[in-house]
């Protein structure tokens, strides 16, 4: 369900009001350090991240609703020029099954010592 495909007929269909993206190289994943889906950032007018956490208390086996208080409250404190409190709960969620990516050190390392992959 989380296929590329999928979630393109998913943003389509649910008239998505922002940009998708499918990070198929994963460097924008990486560059932002994300560690989960969903994760969460919100960025101000200087493209400073000044939010980075969860959407709210919500998770698969628990009865928090999901509001999105933490994100709401993180972006009415942005929109009305106030602080954003710097305490952020870390989103949780799926981790990313990061790609092999080709390692010229690893390479070089099973080379010098005949490790075999």
């Amino acid at each position: 369900q989380d296929a590329p495909d999928k979630m393109k007929e998913h943003a389509l269909d649910w008239k998505f009001p922002f940009p998708y993206l499918y990070d198929e190289s994963q460097e924008v994943a990486k560059a932002y350090q994300a560690a989960c889906t969903p994760d969460y950032n919100l960025f101000d007018g200087e493209d400073l991240c000044v939010y980075r956490g969860q959407l709210d208390d919500s998770r698969p086996k628990n009865t928090a609703p999901v509001d999105g208080k933490d994100l709401r409250a993180a972006l009415d404190a942005l929109l009305n020029g106030e602080t954003i409190t710097q305490k952020q709960k870390p989103s949780t969620g799926c981790n990313i099954k990061w790609k092999q990516q080709d390692n010229p050190l690893k390479k070089l390392f099973q080379t010098a010592f005949r490790i075999q992959n």
